[in-house]
């Protein structure tokens, strides 16, 4: 049990020792050191919010978030640098695509609550130690945790796929345009969709958004537990209790 916890000791061990040189030398290679150290943590994350933007530039942003993550956090917190520096360094490449033209329409309402969120996240990281809840959040920017999650969707919309994009099949470039207009299975899922809306209106509130969460956001059981401000096990058991009661309904 003891050796199953070596390596997260050590690498907070390893941490202490790269920020106690910073505060005792002030050098730049002290502050490189760390900055290598964190460096494919930082890429990582720009690979994450890269879908339809030039990667180079995002991690661009994700190193400059990097390098105020180092430059902010505090130590005598102790917190690892790691729960700090994921919400400093995502924030910085958020609002930098926050700062591009969005290509679809969103109301404007909904543009100004995803800045505020922004912000709100940022700040409220900082002071918690660790990423807010969707009820942290609503209650500092005064909103309802609905327009949190409407506002988090909405980034999505920044960017919209050309039907030019070459795309490939079978070896050979095809653009993606070429492929509309041929049978369609979305009406098959559409009618799916439909059926699922119907059963999951037998579901609470929590239940349908924790599913949603899990299976249209494509969240980790974890990051949904951050959200809603349950635990790891109890969204895993909020879902098999959900799925378990929609086999249920549908097999009436």
């Amino acid at each position: 049990m003891t050796r199953s916890y070596q390596p997260q000791r050590d690498r907070l061990e390893e941490e202490r020792t790269l920020f106690a040189r910073l505060a005792r030398e002030r050098t730049p290679d002290a502050r490189n050191a760390i900055f290598e150290r964190f460096k494919p943590l930082a890429l990582q994350l720009a690979r994450r919010y890269s879908h339809g933007h030039d990667v180079e530039d995002i991690e661009q942003v994700a190193a400059m978030g990097l390098v105020k993550a180092i430059d902010r956090f505090d130590t005598s917190r102790g917190l690892a640098f790691s729960s700090f520096a994921v919400p400093t360094i995502a924030g910085e490449v958020k609002r930098y695509l926050r700062d591009h033209a969005w290509s679809v329409r969103v109301p404007r309402e909904v543009q100004e609550t995803y800045i505020r969120l922004d912000r709100a996240t940022e700040d409220l990281t900082t002071q918690l130690g660790r990423p807010p809840t969707a009820a942290e959040l609503a209650e500092r920017i005064g909103g309802t945790i609905e327009a949190v999650l409407e506002a988090r969707q909405a980034v999505t919309a920044r960017r919209a796929v050309s039907l030019d994009q070459p795309t490939r099949r079978d070896g050979e470039a095809d653009a993606l345009g070429t492929f509309v207009g041929i049978d369609e299975p979305g009406f098959e899922a559409a009618e799916q969709s439909a059926l699922l809306g119907s059963l999951l209106s037998d579901l609470t509130y929590r239940e349908r958004l924790i599913l949603h969460l899990r299976f249209v956001d494509d969240l980790t059981q974890r990051e949904i537990g951050e959200l809603v401000g349950l635990s790891q096990m109890q969204v895993s058991r909020v879902l098999r209790g959900s799925i378990a009661q929609l086999q249920e309904t549908a097999d009436r």
